[in-house]
C-alpha cells in the first residue's frame, strides 16, 4: 500500500486539534518532493511559530479563536500561543499518527523502542488549532473545516468531538458535510465514552468514525502483595524505581474520605502516606493528576485502581512518580486486603515495572473506554463505522510539554505514550490518504466503504475480538465493521458509494424540515425525490442496521434495504452472495449473484430481514443480533455487518 500509493506524497491532510510543533523530526521535509500546486493554504505566524516555520511536509497552519474569545474573552497569552503552535501535545501527536516521518531512534523513557512513522510518512500536513485552555469552540470548528476545503485538503482528521445532537446542531456534521462534498475524507474519533452503549460522537453517515483498539504490544507492571498475590497492570514510568527486594506499607482512604480515596488535590495527610504506596480510585480527577497530588504529599509510589464502571481496561501512562493501573477485579482485591490489614501485620507490596512485552494475545480487542453503538441520532446507520489501534500509541510529542501533560513535570521526551479514540482516528486518516493517492478517482464513499467492508473481526488468537472492559465478546456496537485492515482495504473488490444528493434524500428521510436541511448543505433543499428511496436505512452504506419496536401487535416484522455497488475489482466478475442471519431473522438477498462485465460498473440487490417477535421482553428494554453480508468472487470478500435490534416499547 505504501508503494502503490508513494507513500501518500501528493496529499495533504488537515487536523484540526491543538496546534503543532513545527521543529519536531517526524516533521522534517528531507527527501520530499514540491508542495502540490494546488495547494492554496498559508502558514500562520505568531509567538513561538516564527514565518518559515512551515515547509514542503507542514505545508499549512493557521490558528481560530474567534469563538473561544468570544465566550470566554480574551485569552491569557501568558498561559497560551495566539499561534498555531501546540502547546498542549495532543495535536502534535494526532498529526505525526497520520502522516509523521521515519524517526530512528524513538521511545517514550525507554519504552516502545524502535521506529516511528505515521501511516502516510510522505504526505503533507496542514494543522488548524481549534482547541484552547477553555476548550474547542464550534465556531472556531466549523471555520477550520471551512477554511481547511478553500485551502485544498484531501483528507480531514479530527479527534475532536463532543455532545450528540441533530446533524443541523451539530457543527462537526456540518463542517464534514461541506468537507465530503467537495471530495475530502472526513475521519473523526468515536469518543471516550465506553463502555457504556449509546456513547458514541461524531455520528453522521458522511464521517467515519473510528473507535479504538489494542495492539499485541503492553507495558506490563505488575503489583506484588505481602500475601504473595500478584496483580497485573501497566505503566509507562521512566524515572527511579522502588527500592529492589522492599516491600512498602500500602495505604487507602477510601473508607474515611472519597476525596482522599480518589486523590483529589489536597486530600492526602502527608503524615499517613509518606514513603508508602498510595492506592487511589479513578475518578474525578485525571490520572496524572492523581499521581501528581500522591508526589507531593511525599509517597512512594501509587497504584489507581479501575471501579466496576470501568472494567478491566487499563492504560499505560508516564506517571511522576512510580505507579501502574490495575483493572476492578486487582482492585477490589487490593481494597480488601489492605482492609483486612492490622497495624501488627500492615498490608505491603510493590511495583514491578517490566518494560515492553510484544507478541500479547489476544489482540487486538475493542479498548474499554471506546465509546460504542448503537448510533443515538439515526439508528439506521452503524456507528462506530470500524476500529483502529488507539491504545498505548507511540507519537509525536512537544519540546516544551512534560509527557504526563501536567504543569509539574518538568520531563522532556521526543515521543510520548498516549491512549484514545484521538490516537485511532488518525490512522485511518492517514490510510485513507493512502488509498486517496492509489485510487485517486474514488470518493470519499468509496474509501470508507473499501475500509469498513475488508476490516476482520477475528484476533490473534483466531477468536471473535474481545471488550477489554469485560474479557467477553465484543459485537458490531464495539467495533462496528471491525479492525481496519489496510493491505485488503487497497482492493476492496465492490464498493458502496454514496453521492451528495444520496444524502440529502437521507436527511430528507429522517422527517428533518427543509429549514433543518439547509442548516447542514447550506442551500435549498429539495425532498421530492427523496421518496425513491424509501427509508433512511436505504442510504448506500456499507453496513445494514434495522430496528424493530416489539409490540406484540405481530409475531414477525420486516423491512428491507436496497443497495448498489461498484466494481473495483478489475474487469468481469461474478460474486455471490452468503449470509450469516443474525439470530432469530431470515434474510434473503435477490438477486443472489452479480455478474459485472467491466470495472464501475455498478449492480443493485435488496436485502429482505424478517424477525420474529420475542414472546417476553421487559418494558423499555432491546435484543441485539448481529450477522454479515458477503459478497465473494473467490478472490475477494466484501462484507457488510447486518444487525437487528428489537426494541420493546415503555409501558
Amino acid at each position: 500500500i505504501l508503494a502503490d500509493s508513494d507513500f501518500g506524497s501528493d496529499l495533504v491532510i488537515a487536523v484540526i486539534d491543538t496546534g503543532i510543533s513545527p521543529a519536531h523530526r517526524s516533521f522534517r521535509d528531507r527527501g520530499l518532493g514540491p508542495v502540490p500546486p494546488r495547494w492554496r493554504g498559508v502558514c500562520a505566524s505568531g509567538p513561538g511559530f516564527p514565518p518559515g516555520s512551515c515547509n514542503r511536509k507542514l505545508v499549512g497552519a493557521r490558528f481560530f479563536s474567534a469563538g473561544y474569545e468570544a465566550t470566554s474573552g480574551r485569552m491569557n497569552e501568558t498561559a497560551e500561543v495566539r499561534s498555531p503552535l501546540d502547546n498542549d501535545g495532543h495535536g502534535t501527536h494526532t498529526a505525526s499518527i497520520a502522516a509523521g516521518r521515519y524517526v530512528f531512534p524513538a521511545s517514550t523513557l525507554g519504552y516502545a523502542r524502535g521506529v516511528a512513522s505515521g501511516m502516510a510518512p510522505k504526505a503533507r500536513l496542514a494543522a488548524y488549532k481549534v482547541c484552547w485552555v477553555g476548550g474547542c469552540f464550534d465556531s472556531d470548528i466549523l471555520a477550520a473545516f471551512d477554511a481547511a476545503v478553500a485551502d485544498g485538503v484531501d483528507v480531514v482528521s479530527l479527534s475532536v468531538g463532543g455532545a450528540v445532537v441533530p446533524y443541523y446542531l451539530d457543527a462537526i456534521a456540518i463542517g464534514a458535510f461541506g468537507a465530503t462534498e467537495a471530495g475530502i475524507v472526513v475521519s473523526a474519533s468515536a469518543g471516550n465514552g465506553g463502555p457504556g452503549g449509546l456513547s458514541v460522537t461524531n455520528v453522521a453517515p458522511w464521517m467515519t468514525t473510528v473507535g479504538a483498539g489494542s495492539m499485541d504490544r503492553a507495558f506490563p507492571a505488575n503489583v506484588r502483595l505481602g500475601n504473595g498475590q500478584v496483580l497485573d497492570g501497566v505503566s509507562v514510568y521512566g524515572g527511579p524505581v522502588l527500592q529492589s527486594g522492599k516491600m512498602y506499607e500500602l495505604v487507602y482512604a477510601g473508607a474515611t474520605s472519597y476525596s482522599a480515596s480518589t486523590c483529589l488535590d489536597g486530600s492526602l495527610d502527608q503524615a499517613a502516606v509518606r514513603g508508602k504506596i498510595v492506592v487511589c480510585d479513578r475518578g474525578v480527577n485525571s490520572r496524572a493528576a492523581k499521581g501528581d497530588v500522591v508526589h507531593r504529599a511525599g509517597a512512594a509510589g501509587m497504584v489507581l485502581a479501575n471501579g466496576a464502571f470501568d472494567g478491566e481496561g487499563l492504560v499505560a501512562d508516564c506517571h511522576v512518580l512510580p505507579a501502574t493501573a490495575v483493572g476492578a477485579a486487582a482492585g477490589e482485591k487490593l481494597r480488601k486486603y489492605i482492609a483486612s490489614s492490622t497495624p501488627q501485620k500492615p498490608a505491603t507490596g510493590t511495583i514491578l515495572f517490566q518494560g515492553t512485552h510484544l507478541g500479547v494475545h489476544p489482540a487486538p480487542v475493542v479498548a474499554a473506554f471506546s465509546a460504542r453503538g448503537p448510533n443515538p441520532q439515526s439508528p439506521e446507520t452503524l456507528k462506530p463505522d470500524l476500529i483502529a489501534p488507539g491504545l498505548n500509541i507511540l507519537a509525536a510529542w512537544p519540546s516544551g510539554v512534560g509527557p504526563a501533560g501536567i504543569p509539574s513535570d518538568g520531563r522532556r521526551t521526543e515521543f510520548n505514550i498516549l491512549s484514545g479514540t484521538s490516537m485511532a482516528c488518525p490512522h485511518v486518516s492517514g490510510l485513507a490518504a493512502l488509498l486517496k493517492a492509489a485510487h485517486p478517482t474514488w470518493s470519499p464513499a468509496a474509501i470508507k466503504s473499501a475500509l469498513m467492508t475488508t476490516a476482520y473481526t477475528r484476533d490473534n488468537s483466531n477468536g471473535t475480538m474481545t471488550d477489554e472492559s469485560t474479557g467477553k465478546v465484543a459485537d458490531v456496537f464495539d467495533f462496528g465493521a471491525g479492525h481496519v485492515d489496510p493491505m485488503r482495504a487497497m482492493d476492496p473488490g465492490l464498493v458502496y458509494d454514496i453521492a451528495p444528493l444520496d444524502y440529502l434524500n437521507f436527511l430528507c428521510n429522517l422527517n428533518y424540515t427543509e429549514q433543518n436541511i439547509r442548516a447542514i448543505t447550506r442551500r435549498q433543499a429539495d425532498c421530492r425525490g427523496a421518496r425513491r428511496a424509501g427509508h433512511a436505512g436505504n442510504l448506500n452504506y456499507p453496513s445494514l442496521s434495522a430496528t424493530f419496536v416489539a409490540d406484540g401487535a405481530k409475531a414477525r416484522m420486516r423491512t428491507h434495504f436496497i443497495r448498489t455497488v461498484t466494481n473495483v475489482g478489475g474487469g468481469r466478475s461474478a460474486y455471490r452472495a452468503t449470509v450469516r442471519a443474525p439470530e432469530g431473522c431470515n434474510v434473503t438477498v435477490r438477486p443472489d449473484r452479480l455478474a459485472f462485465r467491466r470495472d464501475g460498473q455498478k449492480l443493485s440487490f435488496t436485502v429482505h430481514v424478517e424477525a420474529a417477535a420475542r414472546a417476553k421482553m421487559e418494558p423499555g428494554s432491546s435484543l441485539v443480533r448481529s450477522g454479515a453480508l458477503t459478497w465473494s468472487d473467490g478472490r475477494h470478500a466484501v462484507v457488510s455487518p447486518i444487525v437487528v435490534t428489537l426494541q420493546a416499547p415503555v409501558q
